[in-house]
């Protein structure tokens, strides 16, 4: 058994604080935190030289990074290349999404998917896929020629995939999709979100009886809160049972609205962070192509010509200090958003999302002003600044 100790920096085991603690590791996952003056002889130790070790970051909604846009590059080596690029802001888990596509490219992500998994590819956790159910009311920049009702084709799809992924996600409206087809989805597994759709908060309540887990990126792209029309930003603040992603960049919602969603929010279920980030994280490119369409990148914000938003601009450690430094967060509750909430809503809390015995050791050391040092994946470090 390989084991091996970090010191040399505060733990946050995402609820407390550990002072003068050590982490230990052992085969790919936490043993235990201890007191760092009673390690074990023999054992090995890295000194962290200072500052913070807090749960490694999960992006449930990545379109892309590193150049690679899932869409355009559907392959092991482009999954490998987006999960490494993001390692490199702290995220050691992530479902890479594709957006509305073709039954055939998305037929092909999903085996692609597969053997990116049998492959252990790290960071790799699941396939998100973000349409094309949608309505086309609320379509934002995904391309309307390719959004459809969903068949039975594609839920033999997706049901192939049932047991084979650590998570897996869909974005779907009611628009396209009926309630009985997400409980089918729901029953194997998947985490059915709620997203482009102009749906009436009534509505989005039964679906979310029939199994509806979460709401994909909150304000953007759906029906708003009104005071006679709840619409779906209603069902998501109102309906405990939702997780919901949000975006935390200032672009996509401004910091007010976001502190109302977080002060609004009923549980158990949480707010969480998505980047939606696109191929330009960790690359100086200034456009790229969506579905034959360029994206253009200018002052934070990827818009089509029209200037309609086309994901987004920003990495999970970035995303972590917006919501901690704009919205005046404690630290401890930006780094949950980042960490602890989508374990919880993607059924990973028993593995992921905390520094506990028996969990993965993903964990991420940052510096005491949320600088990034080195990212952990299964005990092994894949990324040094």
């Amino acid at each position: 058994m390989s084991r091996k100790a970090i010191t040399g920096a505060r733990i946050f085991d995402g609820t407390f604080w550990h002072q003068e603690s050590a982490l230990i590791l052992a085969d790919g996952r936490i043993e235990a935190l201890r007191p760092a003056a009673s390690l074990p002889s023999g054992i090995e130790t890295i000194d962290a030289g200072g500052g913070m070790i807090v749960p490694g970051f999960i992006d449930l909604q990545v379109n892309g990074g590193g150049g690679v846009l899932l869409n355009e590059e559907p392959t092991v080596e482009g999954l490998r290349q987006i999960c490494a690029a993001h390692a490199k802001f702290g995220t050691t888990a992530l479902l890479p999404t594709l957006i509305t596509d073709t039954y055939e490219i998305t037929s092909k992500t999903v085996e692609t998917g597969k053997r990116a998994k049998a492959e252990g590819v790290p960071g790799f956790l699941g396939l998100h896929l973000e349409g094309p159910h949608l309505s086309i009311a609320r379509k934002g920049a995904h391309d309307p020629q390719l959004i459809r009702p969903m068949q039975e084709k594609d839920i033999e799809l997706m049901l192939s995939c049932k047991g084979v992924f650590g998570a897996m996600m869909i974005t779907i409206a009611p628009e396209n999709v009926t309630a009985d087809q997400v409980t089918r989805l729901s029953q194997a597994g998947f985490m059915v979100s709620l997203g482009h759709t102009d749906t009436a908060y009534e509505t989005a309540k039964d679906y979310a009886e029939a199994g509806t887990r979460t709401v994909t990126h909150l304000f953007n792209a759906m029906s708003p809160l009104g005071h006679r029309q709840p619409g779906v930003v209603g069902a998501a603040l109102d309906i405990g049972s939702l997780y919901v992603g949000i975006i935390s960049d200032g672009i996509h919602v401004h910091p007010a609205a976001m502190g109302v969603a977080l002060r609004a929010k009923k549980g158990p279920g949480k707010i969480f962070i998505v980047t939606d980030a696109m191929s330009t994280i960790g690359t100086d490119m200034k456009s790229f192509t969506l579905n034959g369409r360029e994206i253009l990148r200018q002052d934070g914000r990827l818009t089509l010509a029209d200037g309609t938003l086309a994901g987004a601009d920003i990495d999970m450690i970035s995303s972590v200090r917006f919501a901690h430094r704009a919205l005046g967060l404690p630290v401890e509750e930006s780094l949950r958003m980042a960490s602890t909430y989508p374990a919880e809503a993607a059924w990973l809390d028993g593995r992921k999302g905390a520094l506990k015995a028996g969990f993965d050791a993903d964990f991420v050391l940052l510096s005491d002003d949320l600088g990034m040092k080195s990212t952990w994946i299964g005990g092994m470090k894949v990324h040094q600044e």
